[in-house]
């Protein structure tokens, strides 16, 4: 048997998981001194108390998990006789993949016959939601492990995100972004446009002003780069701004087609951690990253 893993930083959810046939990793957060772990201390992500915490003043850090927690998630699974398949958000941005690394090493000795697979997203949030999807429909095609990574060589470098960020100060905490001038954040109105670039990582790669001209910059960089976008899901997502969301949905639709498959997913706390509110984004199949 073979057991499919993703982690909460790719904006799914419990329901999405039992939907699409995986189980999670929860990637923790600390905020006002307390450290969470999503979907383990508590069912449902209430992201409206989430952000507002956040738009009141809190800053949260996040944190790698450790080789023992990895072992709590994965040597079940090994010790059941199944084989594990993870499709993770990118190794670029966190060490909490060498500590995976170690934990999978260690198990593989104790289990010598157990095999252990993974997919770089190269991404995070819905860049990772949406390649986790498409994996999920390989396999219920009968797609093989083989067949599967195969496509992945190519096809992950073939899946874009661009999104705004609507306060810097997220960011400038965290540093994740390259390219991005932390002052651009006091430009009142100013909303950079990030994107993740093949090396799985964060980069600034434009400016918009106020929210309204950075939805059409996206609209704008799908059509641009977008590999027949309208018969690939796409992914739109947010930090509790679900109106930005659902205008970004009616300019897809206006755009491409009426029907064109999409869903709209609320962004992770951890991954919420360094965007901070009031943000939106989308992710689609394309050319190019």
């Amino acid at each position: 048997m073979l057991t499919l893993f993703c982690d909460s930083d790719m904006d799914m959810t419990p329901e999405s998981c039992k939907e699409y046939g995986y189980k999670m990793i929860s990637m923790p957060y600390s905020v006002d001194g307390k450290t969470v772990y999503p979907y383990e201390d508590y069912d449902v992500f209430d992201s409206k108390a989430f952000y507002d915490t956040l738009r009141a003043g809190s800053i949260p850090t996040t944190s790698a998990i450790s080789e023992e927690k990895y072992k709590e998630y994965f040597e079940p699974e090994f010790a059941a006789g199944n084989d594990i398949f993870y499709v993770h958000f990118s190794a670029a941005m966190t060490m909490t993949f060498d500590n995976m690394h170690k934990a999978v090493d260690e198990l593989m000795q104790k289990y010598p016959e157990r095999k252990f697979y993974e997919i770089d997203t190269k991404g995070i949030t819905i860049l990772s939601n949406l390649i986790a999807k498409e994996v999920s429909r390989l396999f219920k095609e009968g797609k093989t492990v083989e067949e599967v990574l195969e496509w992945a060589k190519t096809e992950v470098d073939h899946y874009a995100v661009y999104f705004f960020a609507d306060d810097l100060k997220f960011f400038k905490k965290s540093g994740r972004v390259s390219g991005l001038s932390a002052a651009m954040g006091t430009m009142i109105g100013i909303r950079p446009i990030i994107n993740m670039d093949e090396s799985g990582k964060m980069d600034s790669v434009g400016k918009e002003v106020g929210r309204a001209k950075a939805l059409k910059h996206l609209i704008d960089t799908v059509k641009e780069i977008g590999d027949h976008p309208q018969d690939y899901k796409i992914i739109i997502g947010h930090t509790d701004a679900l109106e930005l969301a659902e205008t970004l949905a009616t300019m897809l639709k206006t755009e491409f087609d009426d029907n064109i498959d999409y869903d709209i997913v609320v962004t992770n706390p951890t991954t919420g951690s360094h965007c901070g509110p009031n943000s939106a984004g989308i992710a689609f199949h394309s050319k190019h990253r």
